[in-house]
């Protein structure tokens, strides 16, 4: 009989699934939507339809055997965006397997950007946190507190930012800037104003709003001044994150790796900014992620069974591409 790992990426934007083999080969893999918050009744069955719908695609392309909703996994390690503490109990649930691992959504990036050797990722996604481990297993963590209180340099942020900028330059206090007209265009809206309360509507949750930071780097590409500056400080705001972890876990000019993952990157201008600040920390490499954090949740995955099997880069790459978290 097969035996098969399984490792999940549950995060703001999207919950993405990989299935593999003891030989260590994907062989399996789906995507579905949001599943971050289940505190709600609501948002408890929205939780547990989306991970349903995301593992039983995941699994008809494993060719596993139908089995209700239950497959059985010889491991499996599930990293969820809010944090694994209250849906830890909906996952024993769903999910029969020998080796169950549920913890947050950093973890797994961090395994997957770095194959599991020490180093830090930062996450710069919906929302923005740095997680780092060394070579002694220590961990630190900064950021990651949601977009009320924290997430700097995530992509809701960055939307945010270039709200208020619009709000600034409607008042009469903030420079004219191209993102007037192009968010009031992508959000349908008249005036600043109407833009604003749109926001606010249940039509708009916080990932469709995030969404907009695409429009902000379309218009910094275009040489906007003012939304060149939101990008520019969203990159110092996210490697200040990496700089602090990385003065907690290694001492000064000791040899630390640092990988970026998230839709933020994807901006040349954010991109650039950001491996020019943390590349300032002496003996610091900042680089692109060998694999995403479902490959990475999958490799925790087997190293909970004792499985040293490594992922080969452009095989994860190729069939699970980094989420747009």
């Amino acid at each position: 009989m097969s035996e098969y790992f399984l490792g999940v990426d549950g995060g703001q934007s999207s919950t993405t699934a990989v299935i593999g083999d003891r030989a260590g080969r994907i062989v399996g893999w789906a995507s579905a939507g949001p599943c971050n918050h289940v505190a709600a009744a609501e948002a408890k069955a929205k939780f547990v339809r989306v991970m349903r719908e995301c593992l039983s695609q995941a699994a008809v392309r494993a060719g596993m055997e139908a089995g209700g909703t239950h497959r059985s996994f010889k491991a499996a390690c599930l990293g969820m965006s809010g944090g694994p503490a209250d849906k830890n109990a909906l996952l024993h649930e769903l999910i029969d397997s020998e080796h169950l691992i549920v913890t947050h959504d950093a973890a797994i990036a961090l395994a997957g950007a770095l194959s599991g050797e020490p180093g830090i990722a930062v996450i710069g996604g919906t929302g923005s946190i740095a997680f780092g481990q060394n070579a002694r297993g220590e961990t630190v963590r900064a950021g990651g507190w949601g977009y009320v209180f924290g997430d700097e340099g995530g992509a809701f942020d960055i939307a945010r930012q270039a709200l208020r900028a619009i709000l600034r330059e409607q008042e009469g206090w903030g420079g004219r800037t191209a993102l007037t007209p192009a968010l009031l265009e992508a959000a349908s809206a008249a005036d600043a104003n109407e833009l604003l309360h749109v926001f606010y509507t249940p039509e708009w949750p916080r990932h469709r709003v995030a969404g907009l930071a695409r429009v902000v780097n379309k218009i910094a590409d275009d040489g906007d001044p003012v939304a060149v500056g939101i990008l520019q400080h969203a990159a110092q705001e996210l490697a200040l994150l990496a700089g602090f972890v990385r003065r907690q876990l290694w001492r000064e000019g000791e040899p630390a790796r640092v990988a970026w993952i998230g839709g933020v990157f994807n901006s040349a201008i954010l991109l650039e900014r950001f491996r020019a600040l943390v590349s300032l920390e002496d003996n610091t490499t900042c680089a692109a992620p060998d694999h995403g954090p479902a490959t990475g949740a999958l490799l925790l995955a087997y190293r909970a069974a004792g499985s040293g099997v490594k992922l080969e880069r452009s095989t994860a790459a190729e069939q699970h591409p980094s989420p747009d978290r």
